[in-house]
């Protein structure tokens, strides 16, 4: 079997399509809660902590800071000056945290609607046909 044939069997398995799927839908579910962390829940957290507070501009600079330079968080970095994005590392964790708790109620949802329902009891066994009824009671007293 030549290699593209391989490749071409493999591609096709089900499971694989299935993952592409999950990857593709992932990335836009991805999409979907960097939008909601970044326009709902952040601008939430800011009014109420009192003020404009955002969270993706909050660094520390660790570098000489040339002059000239606007101390902006893009400007510093496109000045090759080191800095300590840390509030950018705030809104993914925020964005991970809000992503794991959707996924964690999805898997949750879809285990409640797999739950199976009882098993049925076993049904009762045949009764034993007469024949080996009377090839047991032969055997029995062929023993004693």
């Amino acid at each position: 079997m030549s290699m593209l044939q391989e490749f071409k069997a493999f591609a096709m398995k089900g499971n694989v399509m299935d993952l592409a799927v999950g990857v593709i839908i992932g990335a836009a579910f991805g999409k979907i809660v960097d939008s909601i962390v970044g326009d709902l829940i952040m601008p939430l957290v800011a009014w109420i902590m009192g003020g404009k507070l955002d969270f993706s501009g909050m660094f520390l600079v660790l570098g000489k800071v040339p002059e000239g330079t606007a101390t902006t968080l893009d400007a510093l970095r496109k000045a090759q000056v080191p800095v300590f994005a840390y509030g950018n590392f705030i809104t993914i964790l925020v964005n991970f945290v809000i992503l794991a708790f959707i996924i964690f109620i999805m898997v949750k949802q879809v285990n409640r609607l797999r739950k199976e329902e009882p098993a049925a009891p076993a049904p009762e066994p045949a009764p034993t046909p007469e024949d080996v009824l009377l090839l047991r009671e032969i055997r029995d007293s062929l023993k004693k």
